[in-house]
């Protein structure tokens, strides 16, 4: 199974500067990391927790559909 993680630098001064947020949107899950490589180690952990609990309840798992991702600016937004 592949999914789509989205990484988004931590804007939160009781973090490091270097820390990413990765989003993993198929499955509404969000976890952290130092830098990308740390944060998608820790995405691709906590996907392996989710999809043991789902196993573990007999529920299934839908394969993920393509991820898609944009971005719109604001002017004037501050």
């Amino acid at each position: 199974m592949k999914f789509g993680i989205v990484f988004e630098q931590v804007n939160d001064s009781s973090l490091p500067e270097d820390f990413y947020y990765a989003h993993v949107p198929a499955l509404g899950l969000t976890t952290h990391g130092l830098g990308i490589e740390g944060a998608k180690v820790a995405a691709l952990d906590l996907i392996k927790l989710w999809i043991a609990e789902k196993k573990s309840n007999g529920e299934s798992i839908k394969e993920p559909k393509e991820s898609l991702y944009s971005v719109i600016e604001i002017e004037n937004a501050l």
